[in-house]
């Protein structure tokens, strides 16, 4: 059965961060260490409770079917991929959990029928089987940063471009939040080099295709390929609020923070980049000139008082072309403004990691991340799979049961998730299945009397 499922992976599905080759380096990391966490420490209940959106209440207006009808995928060791898992109860979804230890979770969509049974409607020819909910998700990896970080590369990351990550959680969030109305919204550390957004209003979960990619298409600024040294063209005489909002954003972290951790103008590689960008030939002879010439001396930093000096010459009164003082804005969006893995939003039958699986390069949790606080997120400091088999260990003699959460170094992320995302979206859920079973009693009642 393994076997079979794992050579459907290629079918229309993509699957989250599949690598090739991709191996487990973390020494803390194998099967019998997997099953005690998830034995111990995987908040199975909260994810039944999170993937069934209040449909396994008894209300009359509850969807029996609904948790059945999720796709779960495995990945398991020496990168087998099991496709089409689909669990009616949390039990049995803890059952192949603990059993198979899978190295990770993805999660899909909640199709029209079970995935398991999908064979049996193949033959129809009604495209019976299709994804019919998903929630609207986002990806975002430190690597796709490369071509404008220096301290770091690939997967690797570090105080000093981690912020990336920060700077883009605040962006993305408001925007979902204030341009669109969602108010259900989960970010996740992906375990290593990036982070996962999920979106989980019920607008938000219904939407298809084109309207996913009509809200991608809003948030995504970036318009060179991977060669460009400008990724971002500002244009209007004035800001979108939408720019104008992560234009303060942006600046913040760019000129307080960026510019200096990154030495954007202490190199002469780097700083030519940037001059690049500029449409003045006059402007960037200038600058070239005055920054070869400049020796370095125990002053101010050097980095800061450069970025001072383009953005006074960009800037100042003498300028008259829109498309030159635009440039300073274009400039700090092409190196912090968040870059997405477009695909991953665009399309319902994209699956994503689960929260709370444990990374195997790294032994990190997939903690979820309060975005009110994004900016005290610190990803070394996240829980790892040793460290939480050891303080299992260090539990009195005799105090056996099952471990408490909150008691554990994953305490505060999962009172985030319970009380700050379960807790309200569940509520949500509840009135929304409420006022759709009254609105359906009146209008089989309406119909009845018109006879």
């Amino acid at each position: 059965m393994v076997r079979e499922e794992a050579e459907n992976t290629r079918e229309d599905m993509v699957i989250d961060g599949v690598e090739n080759g991709h191996k487990p380096n973390y020494e803390g990391f194998n099967s019998n260490y997997l099953r005690t966490y998830y034995d111990n420490f995987f908040p199975f209940a909260e994810m039944f409770k999170w993937m069934s959106y209040g449909n396994d209440g008894k209300h009359p207006g509850c969807d029996a079917s609904y948790f059945g009808r999720r796709e779960f995928s495995f990945t398991l060791e020496n990168d087998i991929y099991v496709r089409f898992q689909s669990f009616k109860e949390v039990d049995d979804l803890k059952t192949a959990i603990t059993r198979q230890c899978p190295f990770k979770i993805d999660i899909g969509p909640v199709y029209s029928v079970d995935p398991m049974k999908r064979s049996a409607y193949a033959q129809s020819g009604d495209n019976v089987f299709r994804p019919v909910e998903r929630e609207l998700v986002f990806d975002i990896d430190i690597s796709d940063y490369d071509d404008v970080r220096f301290c770091c590369k690939g997967a690797d990351v570090c105080s000093a471009c981690w912020p990336l990550m920060t700077v883009a959680i605040k962006i993305i969030d408001t925007a979902l939040r204030e341009d669109f109305g969602f108010n259900h919204i989960l970010w996740v550390y992906s375990g290593r080099r990036g982070v996962h957004c999920w979106v989980c209003d019920g607008k938000a979960r219904r939407l298809d295709d084109g309207q996913r990619a009509a809200i991608v298409n809003y948030l995504h600024i970036h318009k060179g390929n991977e060669h460009s040294i400008k990724k971002v063209t500002l244009v209007g005489q004035t800001f979108h609020p939408f720019i104008g909002r992560s234009a303060e954003v942006v600046k913040d972290f760019f000129e307080e923070k960026f510019v200096s951790s990154q030495n954007l103008f202490s190199d002469e590689d780097r700083y030519e980049k940037i001059l690049e960008m500029i449409p003045d030939e006059s402007i960037t002879s200038e600058l070239r000139g005055k920054w070869q010439d400049d020796k370095k001396r125990a002053r101010d930093d050097i980095n800061v008082v450069r970025w001072g000096q383009l953005k006074h010459l960009l800037q100042s009164g003498k300028q008259k072309m829109l498309g030159v003082r635009r440039c300073v804005e274009e400039i700090m969006f092409t190196f912090t403004y968040p870059r997405l893995d477009l695909e991953v939003s665009k399309h319902m039958n994209h699956l994503l990691k689960a929260p709370f699986c444990i990374h195997p390069k790294t032994g990190r949790v997939c903690v979820p991340i309060d975005p009110k606080h994004c900016e005290d997120f610190d990803p070394s400091s996240v829980p790892t799979l040793s460290r939480l088999l050891e303080e299992l260990n260090m539990r009195p003699l005799g105090s056996g049961g099952e471990i408490n959460l909150e008691n554990t170094s994953l305490g505060e992320s999962y009172r985030y998730f319970k009380s700050s995302f379960l807790q309200p979206l569940l509520k949500s859920c509840k009135e929304d299945i409420e006022n759709a079973h009254a609105a359906k009693v009146q209008q089989q009642s309406s119909n009845s009397l018109s006879w």
